[in-house]
């Protein structure tokens, strides 16, 4: 996987240069309580600019800077620009992020990899609230060599599931993974269900 550019996920990437994955690293490990690696990283990062029409902002230099820099990334389709990520989008990242984990062999242990795709499920509500539903489904795809391959065939891209309307995708998943309740619900759904 390594160097791997995936086709949908980079229209998201204005500059390849941020280092997404090692920010995102300490980020998880800041939220498992390893310390403040993220935290500390954020207060000495240097500020990037973009230009949105007349406006220069200043972005990623934090979490919400940063997604909408992505949102409003110059890759991205002018009909696209701008929109929040969509449950594709999500699944698209997923899929990758649960494949980088089986290849350097974070889902070793069956009880990690459950905690950690709840863990997923849970925050990928943030960013795309009709996702969780399919984060089951993307550490599952992630498992199989044959998706792979399927992916890597195709130019790095996704092509069973770009553009496929959401129902659609629902309907193709096992029923008891279709509801999604938020954290809140007096009747939890995965990945909260365990503390009934």
């Amino acid at each position: 996987m390594s160097g791997l550019v995936d086709q949908h996920v980079d229209k998201f990437i204005a500059h390849h240069d941020d280092p997404h994955s090692e920010r995102f690293a300490s980020w998880i490990a800041e939220k498992f309580g390893d310390g403040m690696p993220w935290t500390e990283e954020r207060r000495t990062r240097p500020r990037r600019q973009m230009r949105f029409g007349h406006e220069v902002i200043d972005v990623a230099h934090d979490r919400s800077s940063a997604h909408f820099a992505a949102w409003h990334s110059p890759k991205r389709e002018p009909h696209k620009w701008g929109e929040h990520l969509k449950p594709e989008d999500a699944r698209v990242w997923m899929r990758l992020h649960f494949w980088a984990a089986r290849e350097t062999g974070m889902f070793r242990h069956q009880a990690f990899m459950d905690y950690y795709v709840r863990f997923i499920g849970h925050f990928i509500s943030i960013y795309s609230g009709k996702s969780p539903p399919f984060t089951r489904e993307s550490a599952r795809w992630s498992e199989d060599p044959k998706n792979i391959e399927q992916y890597l065939a195709a130019g790095n891209v996704m092509s069973d599931l770009i553009d496929k309307p959401l129902d659609q995708a629902l309907a193709e998943l096992p029923h008891e993974e279709r509801l999604y309740t938020g954290s809140r619900h007096p009747n939890l759904s995965w990945p909260y269900e365990l503390g009934q």
